[in-house]
């Protein structure tokens, strides 16, 4: 297990936190908290424990939005053979369900077509456009994905099929020549917050044509959607992510659709304590799977029936798909591991650069992201599809894999993505070059410090602060995401109450008490298995660094301690 460097964060005004903490009755370490998360006095602390739909943004303030909404409300109008063009991912299969069932409510011909992963790869192709003209499409919509698409839209102009694009993603220096681009990262474009999701953009479309022709609220029916979107493609949860997101977490909770509830039936899960972190590593997985190992279409079709048992039916698909996709993701990362210790043993690299000719395209980025938690090093996995090398790239704090990946594009055939995550697809013979300038800039940017994982710890405190009350405020706190993370504790000279053991693979369990009381508290150190010879009942004291989830437990909510690391005292 890597050793981490922890760093405790500068604790804020005195004067301010007692100020914040009288105004909201509550604790100083609660107002601390509030400050270093930009809340800092009491209508701003109503406004993020109480986000509502009426502060996001009007949509009509996304240069190009005039132009789409004209365009699309053009074409339902007149029975024009409309597309909506996704990704294969959770974002891109929920912006998809959104514009479908959207445009469907307004009675528009309207289809969906979902890339295959490995024989089209993402995004737009001039093979997929092809098809859709021969099926007499006149309008492509796509959704989290088009903002590079520049050879494919002029292909599409030619054959006179219009194009307006729904992005996120980072824009090239040449945009397509599409009809109407909405993307807030596009040059020259004002709207006041920039890192939406796909199914974030797709919704803001979808709200300004139903603000349009006068159904408003239409649209709130796709927020579980959006928020599914939202937590799975790990975008910032600040602004109007946080809202859109906690109005969808609370729709899930209160009355999912039957393919949400079909699919959190498979993982054992029941609505009504549903969190973005859960969507993240228990939901999402399972949307994702189809897509990496099949058709990602059946995702769409979970999200959009309305017939149980269909929805039933496809959770089922959906589960087999995520089963497959485990094992194969397994003996990949195991090979992986052989290849990255061998890299870093012999070449010192600060960055990894895998490569073989006969890894699943569809679990690279998974284990890629993997590859980063365990060495913790900017990564980036290639196997080769039709002659040539396509992957994933996944980043650490502080690096801009995608800034690195403009900097190498002499090397590649093509790349796109944003600073923490990103795809390419390289000449095989081109790789050995790549991968020695990658590591070049990885040595002009990184120190060897900054592949130590680091550890950022909120609050110094004591066990005994932990009350009902106190867990109660820190839990209207979420959603939880970047840029509001769930706050992480350091709580020093813990007592260890009772012999620590794995559950799960390699998962320890250990209670803490603290100062003599009699108070126990759970925890929980997923892949801190390797502690546990380590530490021995009431013989060690530790030092733990932690962040407070609750569990449910016979009809019951109590808090458990969610270890991200821990010193053993000298």
């Amino acid at each position: 297990m890597l050793k981490k460097r922890w760093t405790l964060k500068e604790p804020s005004d005195s004067k301010a936190v007692l100020a914040l903490a009288d105004s909201l009755n509550i604790s100083s370490i609660l107002a601390d908290l509030l400050i270093k998360r930009g809340v800092t006095n009491f209508y701003e602390a109503k406004d993020y424990f109480r986000p509502s739909l009426d502060a996001i943004h009007d949509p009509f303030l996304m240069d190009g939005m005039e132009e789409e909404t004209r365009r699309v409300i053009e074409a339902v109008t007149s029975n024009q053979k409309i597309c909506v063009y996704g990704d294969y991912d959770v974002d891109g299969t929920c912006s998809a369900a959104i514009m479908y069932m959207f445009l469907k409510e307004l009675d528009a011909n309207v289809e969906v077509y979902i890339p295959n992963r490995i024989t089209e790869g993402y995004g737009i192709s001039l093979t997929s456009v092809d098809i859709l003209k021969e099926r007499g499409t006149d309008l492509i919509i796509s959704v989290d994905c088009g903002i590079t698409a520049v050879e494919e839209v002029a292909h599409a102009n030619k054959l006179g099929v219009d194009t307006i694009i729904c992005d996120h993603h980072q824009p090239k220096d040449i945009l397509p020549d599409a009809f109407a681009i909405l993307d807030p990262l596009k040059p020259n474009d004002n709207y006041p917050f920039n890192y939406l999701s796909g199914a974030g953009i797709a919704f803001k479309l979808a709200r300004a044509i139903a603000d349009k022709i006068g159904r408003k609220e239409l649209v709130l029916d796709y927020l579980d959607l959006v928020a599914l979107a939202g937590a799975a493609d790990i975008v910032p949860l600040v602004d109007e992510n946080r809202i859109l997101v906690k109005e969808g977490i609370e729709k899930i909770n209160n009355n999912p659709r039957p393919g949400i509830q079909a699919l959190m039936k498979r993982a054992r899960m029941t609505p009504g304590n549903l969190s973005a972190g859960q969507i993240v590593f228990t939901v999402a997985p399972r949307i994702n799977a189809v897509g990496r190992m099949g058709d990602a279409y059946r995702a769409v079709e979970l999200f959009i029936t309305k017939d149980y048992a269909e929805a039933e039916r496809l959770a089922s698909v959906l589960e087999g798909e995520n089963f497959e996709r485990r094992k194969v993701d397994e003996v990949t990362f195991s090979h992986a591991i052989e290849l990255a210790r061998e890299d870093i043993e012999n070449n010192d690299s600060l960055g990894l650069v895998l490569h073989d000719d006969n890894w699943h395209p569809g679990v690279i980025g998974i284990v890629a992201s993997r590859l980063v938690e365990k060495f913790y090093r900017p990564t980036i996995m290639l196997t080769t599809i039709d002659g040539v090398a396509k992957g994933s790239a996944r980043s650490i704090v502080g690096f801009n894999i995608y800034e690195a990946l403009q900097e190498c594009k002499n090397l590649l055939v093509q790349f796109g993505g944003h600073k923490a995550a990103a795809g390419l697809e390289i000449k095989v013979d081109k790789i050995d070059e790549f991968r020695k300038r990658f590591n070049e800039i990885l040595r002009e940017t990184l120190t060897a410090q900054d592949v130590k994982p680091e550890v950022i710890i909120d609050q110094k405190i004591s066990l005994h602060d932990i009350t009902p009350k106190f867990v109660r405020i820190l839990n209207q706190f979420a959603p939880f995401g970047p840029g509001n993370m769930r706050p992480v504790f350091l709580a020093e000279n813990v007592n260890v109450k009772n012999m620590p053991r794995i559950v799960g693979t390699n998962h320890m369990v250990v209670s803490f008490s603290q100062n003599g009381t009699d108070r126990i508290y759970d925890s929980i150190g997923f892949n801190m298995g390797v502690f546990v010879n380590l530490i021995e009942k009431d013989k060690n004291k530790v030092d733990i660094v932690f962040t407070i989830e609750k569990i449910v437990r016979d009809g019951r909510t109590y808090p458990q301690l969610r270890l991200k690391d821990l010193r053993i005292k000298e």
